[in-house]
């Protein structure tokens, strides 16, 4: 049986935290990783792709551009209420 893609973007979403000041993640390093932990069979391009999707239109992730795009937390302004 396939893995859902909430369980995806929420795993992605993981990871991304976890990472977050010490490692850019790459939308590719996200797919790698979970085709690496769930399988091909269950888990396939596609499905990260929707994944990653969900997350940046939920407002979860951002793209940002350093010299490459990567999926990062969306960063608060200094003046931001909490």
């Amino acid at each position: 049986m396939a893995v859902a893609i909430e369980t995806l973007a929420e795993e992605m979403f993981t990871m991304v935290s976890e990472t977050m000041g010490k490692k850019n993640l790459k939308a590719t390093d996200l797919t790698k990783a979970m085709i690496a932990k769930h399988g091909e069979s269950e888990c396939s391009k596609d499905d990260c792709k929707q994944a990653i999707r969900q997350l940046i239109d939920s407002g979860r992730c951002v793209y940002s551009y350093f010299g490459g795009s990567f999926i990062t937390l969306p960063h608060k302004e200094g003046a931001a209420p909490e």
